[in-house]
Order: structure tokens, then C-alpha cells, then sequence
């Protein structure tokens, strides 16, 4: 059985390859890894997928399924960032804030590029990334910036013309402004590439095989897009600080701190991998024409614990 190649539609803002990020404050030191190894207390940050969060568009507001869309909520194994930012208000501009993380890059001008094989990805429950509390700017912050660059996810798909049920099959795509990647590992198949990727190659693995292709864009939530935007071309996920009761909060920097602060990095997968639905049976089809039309994750919520 061959497979007809997923066709993506833009479905939300459609995004230029932009480099972005060029001017950022603050340019940690390029590692391999996204967790320090510091002594003294740290600032450490957690990834949450949560399918039932809100489901937002990219101005941050509450987001409907198209009448003619169909939507699910995937399966993450897990996830990489490429930049953390913290903003002190909604004015803040992108860069303007502490610049906590940047990843490795290669190239430069229009061929800059993630370096993906330098990239550290973390699942449910995991630490993607801590410095010491003592590399902060002290001070408030309302606002977290996470530009996101990587994410591998297992989705149910159905076909009912070909006999096939509730298949599972694990997609990898990269949601970053542009990565340079030598191979990467989808499940069990590795994918060659060695070269730069915009924003939104993808790999689709499945009992039947692989397959590879490339969207134009992605929704990126930003809340404060008014007053704050982010650059076409980046995938800066943006949200506002709560506490553990889910109220509006401050991410407050004493420079005295003697424990650890942690903020859960809560991701919204509520149906965040969305296609046009030809039969609007709400089953995801792709061998009968039922195309892909977004794969970004649709909000962030910083949780202060």
C-alpha cells in the first residue's frame, strides 16, 4: 500500500522562514544540553502536555475547529525548546527581557539555523531546562516566552475505505524558524536529511512506512500580540504567569533565593494536530484525501510551584 503524500493547507497565520532572535540581550553559552550543572539553588522549568487546557489561535484567543476541520489530541513522547525568555510585562518586547536559553546554532543571515543533533528533547513530567537562580536578573516578571523547536507525538488515524481502524502512527516535526538536521529518528525508522528545514518539515512513521513533507506554518499563541509581537517565522509560544491555583501571578527574582524555583511549562495539545475533514466523520483519514492544516501546540500556561 502506498501512501498519498499529506497535503498542508494554512490553516492559521502562515509564517516566512525569518531568522529570529538575532538581537536577543543575553547569549548563553552554546552547550549540548539544556540543564546547567551549577551548584546552589536553580530555576528549573517542566514540560506539561495537557489535552484539556484551552485551546488558543495565535492572538491568545479561545480558538473553534472550522465547521469543516476535524481535530485530535496527540500522544506527546516529547518536546524541545531553542529559547526562554522571561518578559516583565505585556510591553516587554521579544529580547528585551532576560534571555535565560538559546540554542546552538549553525550558519548565518537566511541559512541560520537550530543545530537539531545539540538540541536536548524531555517528556511529560521532565525538566527541559534549569540554570542557577544566581545567572537571573532579579526583579518581576509576569510573562514567559518559550520558542519552541522540536515535537515527536504518537496519533490515531483510521481509513475506512482501505479496511484500516484506529492504526497509530508517531509523527516528528519541527516547528523552529529553521534547523539544520543530519538524521533524526522518527520511531523506529531514521530519516537522513543533512541539511536546513523550515518551519514545518515533518516525518510520518506507521506500520506502513515512512513519509516526509513540508507545511507552511504553525499557531503560535501569543496573548500579548497587541503590545508584545513576535517575528514572523518564530514559534515564541507566550503566557502569563500563574500560581498552583491557577490565578495570575509574578515570577518574582529576589538574587537571595536558597531552594529551587520550579514552573510547570503547561502546553495545551487540546486538539492541536487539526486537518480538513472531506466526510466530517471527525476520523483522520489521509489515504481518502483528508489533509493536515495545523500541528502547533495552542497555548502555554506557566505554572509557579
Amino acid at each position: 500500500m502506498k501512501y498519498q503524500r499529506f497535503a498542508f493547507t494554512a490553516g492559521t497565520m502562515l509564517f516566512s522562514a525569518i531568522a529570529v532572535l538575532i538581537a536577543c540581550k543575553k547569549q548563553p553559552a552554546t552547550t549540548n544540553t539544556t540543564t546547567t550543572t551549577t551548584s546552589g539553588p536553580q530555576l528549573v522549568f517542566v514540560f506539561k502536555f495537557d489535552s484539556t487546557q484551552v485551546r488558543l489561535n495565535n492572538f491568545g484567543q479561545v480558538d473553534t475547529m472550522p465547521a469543516s476541520h476535524s481535530g485530535l489530541s496527540p500522544i506527546f513522547n516529547a518536546m524541545s525548546s531553542h529559547y526562554i525568555e522571561l518578559a516583565q510585562n505585556s510591553t516587554t518586547q521579544l529580547g528585551a527581557g532576560d534571555v535565560l536559553y538559546r540554542a546552538p546554532e549553525v550558519g548565518s543571515g537566511s541559512n541560520l539555523a537550530i543545530e537539531f543533533s545539540m538540541c536536548t528533547s524531555a517528556g511529560q513530567g521532565q525538566v527541559f531546562y534549569s540554570c542557577p537562580l544566581s545567572s537571573v536578573t532579579p526583579g518581576t516578571y509576569q510573562w514567559l516566552r518559550v520558542s519552541l523547536a522540536y515535537q515527536n507525538y504518537n496519533i490515531k488515524w483510521t481509513d475506512t475505505a482501505f479496511n484500516i481502524h484506529n492504526a497509530w502512527g508517531t509523527v516528528a516535526s519541527f516547528i523552529g524558524f529553521n534547523t539544520f538536521i543530519t538524521s533524526y529518528k522518527i520511531k523506529d525508522s531514521t530519516v537522513n536529511v543533512n541539511g536546513n528545514r523550515a518551519q514545518g518539515y515533518w516525518g510520518f512513521e506507521d506500520q506502513y512506512g515512512v513519509v516526509t513533507g513540508q507545511s507552511k506554518g504553525t499557531t503560535v499563541p501569543n496573548p500579548i500580540a497587541s503590545t508584545s509581537p513576535i517575528p514572523a517565522g518564530s514559534c515564541v509560544v507566550t503566557g502569563q504567569f500563574v500560581n498552583k491555583f491557577m490565578n495570575a501571578s509574578q515570577l518574582i527574582i529576589s538574587g537571595t533565593e536558597t531552594v529551587n524555583d520550579t514552573v510547570v511549562v503547561s502546553l495545551s495539545t487540546n486538539k492541536s494536530f487539526e486537518w480538513k475533514d472531506l466526510n466530517h466523520n471527525g476520523l483522520y483519514e489521509p489515504l481518502s484525501g483528508d489533509t493536515v492544516t495545523d500541528m502547533g501546540v495552542r497555548g502555554l500556561i506557566p505554572i509557579i510551584k
